[in-house]
């Protein structure tokens, strides 16, 4: 169960400040009903990406919980109790804007669609997964001139235009053979006694809002 558009982007104009003060890209915002009850989960990033750049680090997420959470408490967005959850985006990044989907042209990611788009045979078609290929429109700062942006996903050499407000969660998926460093060729299995690098996990920090 998540919270509706309206409320996550209320959340999302109250964090984003705090993450752009400190330094770092607020990249999703989801509040969810859990078995420990709800979850505000915060996705943060480096403002600055390049050769050289860390990955978002545990003191990272504790900085951004510690000064968002002052924040929440003075606008209380949020009427239950809840705990906030502050991660990097991890290898399957969120994707929400048509800046997020413009840095990640050539990249797989699967994308559902709130409502969805006709096909034949009268029902609406929520998922899809495949290529980035285009964004229109293609350069940044157009969306402040309230056009509409979408986003184009190849699936199986079908392009489908995919309206980016109408996004309910869009993901990269991660290719694994270039995180584990490894490609095995057709025919040969890979040698289990040979120590491959683990994918490093995202760092999270929580915290319970009362």
């Amino acid at each position: 169960m998540t919270r509706s558009t309206s409320q996550l982007e209320k959340l999302f104009a109250v964090a984003q400040p705090v993450c752009f003060a400190a330094g770092y890209e607020l990249v999703d915002v989801r509040l969810v009903m859990e078995p420990v009850g709800w979850v505000l989960r915060v996705f943060i990033d480096h403002l600055v990406q390049g050769p050289g750049v860390l990955a978002v680090s545990l003191a990272d997420c504790e900085r951004i919980s510690r000064e968002l959470g002052v924040v929440l408490d003075v606008e209380d967005p949020i009427p239950q109790a809840y705990s906030l959850e502050v991660s990097s985006p991890g290898i399957d990044r969120p994707l929400r804007t048509a800046a997020h989907f413009r840095r990640f042209l050539g990249d797989t990611a699967r994308v559902t669609l709130s409502r969805g788009l006709p096909v034949p045979g009268g029902e609406n078609r929520r998922n899809y997964k495949g290529t980035i290929v285009a964004v229109d429109p293609p350069e940044a700062g157009a969306e402040a001139a309230e056009v509409a942006a979408f986003v184009v996903i190849d699936v199986d050499g079908t392009p489908h235009r995919l309206p980016i407000d109408d996004v309910e969660t869009a993901r990269l998926v991660p290719d694994w053979d270039a995180v584990l460093g490894t490609h095995a060729k057709p025919g040969k299995a890979r040698n289990p006694d040979k120590k491959q690098p683990a994918a490093r996990p995202a760092a999270k920090q929580q915290a319970t809002k009362g």
